[in-house]
């Protein structure tokens, strides 16, 4: 005989958490989201056109407190405040020196001729490019931003090697604008041969995980074609901070040693030093082997750090069998969920749930339990 309803039923009231979306994208859809099954939201800004919209829907839907259970009704999502990859073109970096004649065109031109390659010389192109904004003035709205909202995360950001600009929509584009959509993304264009040169995606990326660091937020980090890169990069920021890790025999030494009698316990210092990189780190949408796994986990690493998966980039029938090898590998206590939709409502949820599902077939966990230790994962990385 089949089970009943209630045997599959999803159990969506012990809390289901999106490590990852884009509902500001479909702006349109965000008023749905006190509707959905999906308890919280972390909810990411990537670009110019998209920052006060994390920020307005964080006014309406946001959450006031770390303590979920005791959450209002209305407070559905955590925002997150980021300049993501495929727009660090728009950046110039005056974080070292400031830079002289940033509003000319002269300056505009020979600032996309030095951080895109090919070097583009095509005048129509780099005339229809929005003027560079400064990344040190964009780290200071952040920070603003990191202030007002203290539940706040840094996130969309990263690096990626396989992105190419799109290029100017012709007049007669068979494929018309989404008024729907918000302004800034690719919108059907073609794509031009030009990327962003790693060395200025590292520098927008390093100034970003800086602030995470200096305000003790957790991080969203988006990686294509990029592992090893990516893990240096990370790897940089926290150089001297390593954990340390006793081998074996000090470890047994350390053991063997008696516990003073007379001394008096020290006071635990509450006032950690601000570090150059943050406390948590998620690899949303980890598309990479399962070898780097170790360089990540490895027990000298002083970040915590999580691995998200979605069903639209991990599930695709290119990419899953490795997926599914790599969701195997993850630790149970480091292991996200996330939808990485640009929609908010029934289509969200739907594709959480589908997520959960294959996670917990992959872990042989029961659905409960997966979801009660999914939730209890986000908790971690969000609230450290």
């Amino acid at each position: 005989m089949a089970p009943g309803p209630a045997h599959n039923a999803f159990p969506w009231h012990l809390g289901v958490y999106d490590a990852h979306c884009h509902p500001t994208d479909t702006m349109s859809t965000a008023s749905s989201i006190p509707r959905m099954k999906a308890r919280v939201l972390t909810v990411m800004a990537t670009r110019g056109q998209d920052q006060e919209l994390v920020a307005q829907v964080a006014e309406t839907y946001g959450l006031n407190s770390s303590d979920t259970s005791r959450r209002l009704e209305n407070e559905r999502l955590v925002p997150c405040f980021g300049w993501h990859p495929w727009f660090s073109y728009q950046m110039y970096d005056d974080t070292e020196k400031p830079v002289p004649d940033s509003s000319s065109e002269d300056f505009k031109i020979q600032h996309y001729q030095s951080v895109l390659t090919p070097k583009p010389e095509d005048s129509v192109f780099l005339s229809s490019l929005p003027a560079p904004r400064s990344l040190q003035a964009f780290l200071g709205e952040t920070r603003s931003y990191l202030e007002k909202y203290h539940v706040a995360l840094v996130g969309e950001i990263g690096l990626d090697k396989g992105f190419r600009l799109p290029g100017i929509r012709s007049p007669g584009s068979e494929v018309s604008r989404d008024d729907s959509l918000t302004p800034g993304g690719r919108e059907g264009r073609r794509l031009t041969p030009y990327r962003v040169k790693m060395d200025h995606q590292k520098a927008v990326l390093k100034a970003q995980l800086k602030l995470a660091g200096e305000m003790k937020r957790a991080v969203s980090i988006h990686g294509v074609q990029v592992h090893g890169v990516l893990f240096d990069t990370l790897q940089e920021t926290w150089k001297g901070y390593e954990k340390e890790v006793p081998s074996k025999k000090e470890r047994k030494k350390v053991e063997k040693i008696p516990p003073p009698e007379d001394d008096e316990p020290e006071e635990p210092s509450t006032e950690e030093p601000l570090k150059p990189f943050p406390p948590r780190i998620c690899l949303h949408s980890y598309s990479g082997p399962p070898e780097p796994l170790k360089q990540y986990l490895n027990p000298s690493t002083p970040a915590d750090i999580f691995f998200s998966f979605s069903a639209v980039i991990n599930m695709s029938s290119a990419t899953s069998s490795k997926a599914v090898e790599v969701i195997k590998e993850v630790p149970d206590d480091r292991i996200l969920v996330e939808s990485d939709l640009h929609v908010a409502g029934d289509e969200m949820d739907s594709k959480l749930e589908e997520m959960c599902q294959k996670i917990c077939e992959i872990k042989e966990w029961s659905l409960e339990d997966g979801v009660t230790k999914l939730g209890e994962n986000w908790h971690r990385f969000v609230f450290g």
